[in-house]
């Protein structure tokens, strides 16, 4: 009928003239040809053959479909994550992160380092940020609209959870891992800092405790 392909028309089907035509989603495209021989097997068969490199996990955490989202970065033999707050739309299937190249290579074109992707529907495959994204929802419930957050109030946040000490860790936060492994200059460059064991909070009301010093 859409078509003209019958004599009875749109108007002749008082359900059809009765409903708005649906909004398509816009679909995010994704070249699968990104993942080749970057699959979770190929990571681990990688790992086999290079089994001291040190492991990072990227992912993103969101608020509300179309608001700000967070960009995590886990470096997992510390259990240190970073977060960044990013004003972008997420998109489906993971295309916030479908161009390897770009992430493996400087502008110049030297690999600095090597991407894989977890199989779909599978987030135990990078556990270890998994875990510290519940951290965050004792901050920032799942649904709750993160626009009104500053990266002031990520950094806050972020500084409280890696110095939350850890019992995989023997009791040593996140923190202090790391500036064993690589020294406190690297944290002071990445505008990291140590909060006492006693003043760690995780719950937003260390918002409401930032905001009132300012």
């Amino acid at each position: 009928i859409d078509y003209g392909l019958f004599d009875a028309k749109n108007i002749d089907l008082p359900r059809k003239v009765r409903y708005a035509r649906r909004k398509r989603k816009k679909v995010y495209k994704v070249d699968k040809s990104c993942r080749l021989g970057r699959t979770y097997a190929d990571y681990q068969l990688y790992i086999r053959k290079h089994p001291d490199l040190p492991v990072t996990q990227i992912d993103s955490v969101e608020g509300r479909k179309g608001g700000k989202v967070l960009l995590t970065i886990h470096f997992v033999k510390a259990e240190f994550m970073l977060m960044s707050l990013m004003p972008v739309l997420l998109g489906d299937n993971g295309s916030e992160f479908s161009n390897p190249k770009a992430l493996e290579s400087d502008r110049q074109g030297n690999h600095r380092t090597k991407v894989f992707y977890c199989d779909a529907s599978a987030p135990h495959q990078k556990g270890s940020a998994e875990r510290n994204h519940e951290f965050i929802r004792m901050f920032i419930p799942k649904g709750t609209p993160m626009d009104d957050f500053s990266q002031d109030d990520i950094s806050v946040m972020m500084n409280h959870i890696n110095s939350y000490g850890r019992s995989s860790l023997g009791d040593k936060s996140p923190y202090e891992v790391m500036e064993f492994l690589y020294g406190p200059e690297i944290l002071k460059l990445l505008g990291c800092t140590r909060i006492s064991p006693d003043d760690v909070t995780l719950s937003p009301s260390v918002f409401k405790k930032e905001g009132e010093q300012k």
